[in-house]
């Protein structure tokens, strides 16, 4: 299992060098989301299209 630090440091040394601070946090925050949405879906913490559009649908009322 990756560390927190060791991926941090594996998104960064991704970045093109002339990266500002804003975009490096940007694709940190970016990586987290996609991490934390692929941990959700393993642990089943998911819903249905058809859920989503009924609370969409709420939304725009």
């Amino acid at each position: 299992m990756t560390t927190a630090k060791e991926r941090i440091v594996e998104i960064v040394g991704q970045q093109p060098d002339d990266s500002s601070y804003e975009e490096i946090l940007r694709e940190l925050a970016f990586a987290r989301m996609i991490d934390r949405g692929l941990e959700d879906s393993r642990e089943g913490r998911t819903i249905s299209n058809e859920a989503m559009e009924r609370r969409i649908g709420t939304w725009q009322e």
